[in-house]
């Protein structure tokens, strides 16, 4: 369970020691560890708290030691629980007694939480990019299909016909919210818990204010209890993610439709495909499909973390070294989801004939006539009864509303005229030409907003 046995008069219980053991997932802490190590390091030759000759030796230990991690020179030993411990002792086999002082004025509480503050930093950096350069390919296919038309559905039926374009940005607005989601949850991150110590700070003055500076973080936690047993920031980051994935996982079920024979609006790139071990007609949509799965599991690493910690008493306890394997495989999951998404959105094939055949289906222009008649005199309820009626009329008839006659029309109501005829698949576009509405006009108008976004 480490090499810090003083108090004991026995070796840890072996199995005990791989149970407690975090170092085989929080090995990848190392970056963080290292220059959070540096920086506390730094401050202390400012105190005088060490000497500056005893500052610079370590310093030269741990990016010696950065250097053999990234080479893959590094030896992680078993028996050092953690990447804490596994630096601070290979930094003792490299300087001697001087690498013993690197861990003055410092707790293992505050230094994970700092380390997990870096890291979490750094994820929401990496996870805003992701989400910008997926926003832009939204933008881009919406872009190239600006004229193709599909059934908007409600219930997945039917219902009004939208602009590919118009529906593309509604994955859009929903990526723009996670990206105001995740920066938001930055400014809670963004606060340095270094010199909170085990839980009631430290008995050397130190200069927190320094450590900030020198780990680029806006301001200094105001109270050590709660900034060594904190972790809001991962649970805020957990969530934003569990609602991102949910979004993508909306679009993934589209995907899966779209692409069906049912459907066939649009084809998938064959680098995004799988095929069939026994059916050799098969293109299996399996991009999609896995991330509505991983979506699950985002979801349960957020109820996960959140059941560790809601009974836990201040301050810090073990239990919290479960914040770490969840965390970073949501981390993990998110951002691949994004790359992934990203590729396969931007290589997919629109059939806009498919597209096309799909509008003669379910009768979707039944509230323009509806519309029609309300611009005729009719209240609205009336002429919505009348419209129910002429689609029950067609559907005995075996018409579609464009192949009755005026005639037809006029046994329902004699406010229909000629002019109903006209109504089609573009005027019922060009009449929602409100702001956030799917005419032409407007959606041109919401891509030109939204590209002010990606810069």
């Amino acid at each position: 369970m480490s090499n810090i046995r003083g108090r004991f008069n026995k070796p840890a219980d072996k199995l005990a020691a791989q149970y407690t053991a975090s170092l085989p997932f929080d090995q990848r802490l190392y970056k963080q560890d290292i220059a959070g190590s540096i920086a506390h390091v730094k401050m202390l030759a400012k105190q005088n708290i060490i000497t500056e000759a005893d500052a610079k030796t370590i310093i030269g230990g741990l990016e010696a030691i950065r250097k053999e991690i990234e080479q893959g020179k590094f030896k992680f030993s078993p028996e050092l629980e953690d990447i804490h411990m596994a630096i601070e002792a290979r930094l003792i086999e490299k300087v001697g007694e001087v690498g013993r002082k690197l861990h003055t004025a410092r707790s293992r509480n505050d230094q994970v939480a700092l380390d997990m503050r870096l890291f979490t930093k750094e994820a929401i950096a990496d996870t805003l990019a992701g989400l910008r350069a997926f926003q832009k390919v939204l933008l881009d296919v919406a872009d190239a299909n600006i004229s193709v038309v599909i059934p908007g559905y409600t219930h997945l039926q039917v219902a009004q016909p939208v602009l590919l374009a118009h529906h593309l940005l509604a994955y859009f607005e929903m990526l723009q919210r996670d990206y105001e989601r995740f920066s938001d949850c930055l400014k809670r991150v963004d606060v340095m818990p270094l010199g909170s110590g085990a839980l009631a700070g430290v008995a050397y003055k130190i200069d927190r204010e320094f450590l900030a500076k020198e780990l680029v973080f806006k301001q200094v936690s105001r109270n050590s209890i709660d900034a060594v047993a904190d972790r809001d920031f991962i649970l805020e980051y957990e969530a934003a993610a569990g609602i991102c994935m949910m979004h993508l996982s909306r679009l993934a079920e589209e995907i899966v439709l779209w692409s069906s024979a049912e459907f066939s609006f649009i084809e998938l790139d064959d680098a995004y495909t799988t095929g069939s071990s026994i059916m050799p007609q098969k293109k299996n949509p399996d991009v999609a499909e896995l991330a509505r799965g991983k979506t699950g599991r985002v979801y349960g690493n957020l109820v996960a973390l959140l059941t560790t910690m809601k009974g836990l008493p201040l301050a810090y306890n073990r239990d919290m070294q479960e914040d770490k394997e969840g965390f970073f495989d949501t981390v993990d999951t998110l951002q691949s989801t994004l790359a992934v998404f990203a590729g396969m959105i931007r290589t997919i094939k629109v059939n806009e004939t498919n597209t096309r055949k799909a509008l003669d289906r379910g009768y979707i222009l039944a509230t323009d006539v509806a519309d029609y008649l309300v611009k005729k005199g009719a209240a609205f309820r009336t002429a919505h009864e009348i419209v129910g009626k002429l689609v029950n009329y067609a559907v005995g008839k075996g018409k579609t509303l464009a192949e009755l006659d005026v005639k037809e029309y006029q046994k329902l109501s004699p406010l229909f005229s000629k002019d109903v005829l006209s109504i089609t698949t573009e005027t019922s576009l060009a009449a929602r030409d409100v702001t956030g509405g799917t005419a032409p006009r407007q959606v041109k108008k919401a891509l030109a907003a939204a590209r002010h976004y990606i810069v």
